[in-house]
């Protein structure tokens, strides 16, 4: 279990793109992953995926291949080229080992097949992370403050406590960001998907009940006025 010292290296939260033709799987996805608290937005064809990569960061991009107009092949080969590191995990119907390796040589980090399970899919998703950042445990220490990637729960001297899903996305965000300001911009960009309506007023209510929740714990979440937040760990 990683100590204080490897605090940053936390990376659970996912912003997520699924590029993927089938609306009825897309809207299935999504609501999965929004109910394990992940925000995840949504491409239909490489064009649109182009776009949303343009002018929003991901953490993770989920990535089909046969799609209208240029294949994900395509979508993967030219994010490489352009020096771009961020992990793809390809999602197909296409078994075939040739389509594995292809893949794989072009780039992409991990290989589902369809038919899958959603459990799965999260994850595969969790280790491309955890991989990415370069933690090698779901559960990490913070103080006195336990938290586990996986089962998104949380734990002060052992004893857990209890977080709405808002409240373990805005927890996690902070224990990435530790000792750093976040704008309230900063935080509803990696906490909504482009069409989910939210208020500066959501995002403080949150909080409130969030910092009610730690008021044992090492972790403090400081207000800088007219900044932002700033979340910080007493040991």
């Amino acid at each position: 279990m990683p100590d204080g010292n490897n605090r940053e290296t936390i990376a659970a939260l996912m912003r997520m793109l699924l590029i993927e033709d089938n609306q009825a799987l897309a809207d299935a996805t999504r609501e999965y992953f929004l109910n394990l608290g992940h925000p995840l937005d949504w491409a239909g064809s490489v064009e649109h995926a182009e776009r949303s990569l343009s002018f929003d960061d991901f953490d993770l991009l989920i990535l089909d291949i046969n799609l209208p107009g240029r294949s994900g092949y395509q979508l993967l080969q030219s994010l490489r080229a352009a020096g771009k590191r961020i992990p793809v995990l390809i999602l197909t119907a296409r078994a075939e080992i040739d389509d594995r390796v292809s893949a794989l040589d072009l780039g992409a980090d991990d290989y589902l097949v369809k038919p899958f399970d959603f459990r799965e899919l999260a994850a595969r998703c969790r280790a491309l992370i955890r991989r990415e950042r370069g933690d090698a445990s779901n559960e990490l220490q913070f103080g006195n403050l336990t938290f586990n990637l996986a089962t998104q729960s949380a734990s002060v001297d052992g004893r857990p406590i209890e977080l709405r899903p808002r409240e373990v996305q805005l927890l996690e965000l902070f224990l990435k960001n530790l000792d750093r300001v976040l704008t309230k911009d900063d935080i509803a960009n990696r906490l909504y998907t482009f069409d989910e309506a939210y208020t500066p007023n959501a995002i403080e209510q949150a909080l409130t009940r969030l910092r009610r929740q730690l008021a044992d714990s090492s972790l403090i979440i400081k207000t800088i006025r007219g900044l932002g937040y700033l979340a910080h760990v007493d040991d």
